[in-house]
């Protein structure tokens, strides 16, 4: 049975200012899962005046902070049965999102939660996570990120909806689209991706690369917003089937041990892991190959294949420069006496992330050591 590819998305996709209502048609009792920022400014109402307009009810959990852990969760899954609700709905960022992933999964497994309509709203465009069977949670004592999958994990229903994004502060505009490029580029150059993968990581790093500069630019334009909004949604989408690879591995275990927003993480490792990737510094790889299509693509590439994986490395690096985005770990304020002295357990952390098996490059525990050495002083 290993001689197979699949393609698996079984989720309906609604855009615009309608989509929620549609979503919520001939629901009555809702359980809202969101963070604080959303309920104290206000911004909640957008669910909660809905419900209360179709003549629900609604419950608010908005305890979900940035990396939520196991004790959120399990707070989070004693309200939603108590509730019975017939939708749960993720109003928020990939937090509230992977939050309310395993607050629905532990309820239906161990609390016995009737049948709920999951609906996934997402107030950023990076973590994918509204189409994904994925969700990362954190246990805060071991400073540890579990990465759970299942089929429960995966919405019924995502909302995009670009009015929601148009006030997204510019440093997390730019953290989370460093975020959707790399699902993209790994979902692109995993060992498991196919052509369905392809078609969905190739759009979006297509749109990344036309939108991302320019919302930054211009937050407040709609058309821009919802292309990185769809963006995002296809990465999702794409990585939900290949899996993604070092560079999670590596920003997981940088951000769990340093605190560093995971879309900021995972911009800061995406060139010092592709430059390793692509063997630039020693011989080209099949992952060489894999960047230059990019390049090719975006139509920045060159007749060499290794000048084309460095022309698309430098137009990461040139972006993140524009966005003020820090362009080594030592620049993120981790001091170096903090770095030595977590590499060796930073290292470890990486190499047996779940994503980095799936990396397209083989990589060694010491190979992994050198790319954080490199990442931290900026070198590559």
């Amino acid at each position: 049975m290993k001689n197979m590819e699949q393609f698996y998305a079984p989720i309906r996709v609604i855009m615009g200012a309608d989509a929620l209502a549609s979503a919520l048609e001939g629901h009555k009792k809702i359980f809202v899962v969101t963070d604080p920022f959303m309920a104290a400014s206000g911004r909640i109402a957008y669910v909660i005046d809905l419900v209360r307009n179709l003549g629900g009810e609604c419950s608010v959990f908005s305890e979900c902070n940035a990396d939520p852990d196991t004790e959120t969760v399990s707070r989070g899954v004693s309200r939603l049965t108590e509730f019975g609700p017939d939708a749960l709905v993720a109003f928020g960022g990939g937090s509230s999102i992977d939050a309310a992933k395993a607050m629905r999964y532990f309820a239906v497994h161990n609390c016995n939660l009737s049948e709920c309509t999951f609906i996934a709203i997402p107030t950023t465009s990076g973590t994918g996570s509204e189409v994904t069977d994925y969700a990362v949670i954190t246990d805060t004592a071991k400073a540890i990120k579990y990465p759970m999958g299942a089929p429960e994990l995966l919405p019924d229903i995502a909302i995009l909806d670009a009015a929601l994004v148009t006030t997204v502060p510019l440093n997390v505009t730019a953290n989370t689209g460093m975020d959707v490029l790399t699902h993209a580029i790994e979902a692109y150059t995993t060992k498991t991706h196919n052509d369905f993968t392809d078609a969905m990581a190739e759009k979006s790093v297509e749109l990344v690369y036309h939108y991302l500069l320019k919302v930054y630019r211009d937050p407040k334009n709609p058309n821009y917003r919802q292309r990185m909004h769809n963006a995002s949604t296809l990465a999702g989408m794409a990585f939900n089937n290949s899996g993604l690879g070092l560079v999670h591995g590596m920003a997981h275990a940088l951000g769990a041990t340093f605190h560093i927003p995971h879309g900021g993480a995972c911009g800061l490792m995406l060139p010092y892991v592709m430059h390793f990737n692509a063997g630039c510094s020693t011989s080209l790889t099949p992952t060489a190959h894999r960047y230059a299509m990019i390049a090719n693509m975006l139509g920045i590439g060159s007749q060499s294949i290794r000048q084309s994986a460095l022309i698309v490395i430098r137009t990461i690096r040139q972006a993140e420069e524009k966005m003020k985005m820090p362009n080594s770990i030592q620049k993120s304020g981790v001091s170096e006496e903090q770095f030595l002295a977590a590499l060796d357990g930073l290292t470890e952390k990486a190499f047996n992330d779940p994503c980095t098996a799936g990396n397209l490059q083989p990589v060694t525990m010491e190979e992994i050591k050198d790319i954080y050495e490199k990442a931290y002083y900026g070198k590559y």
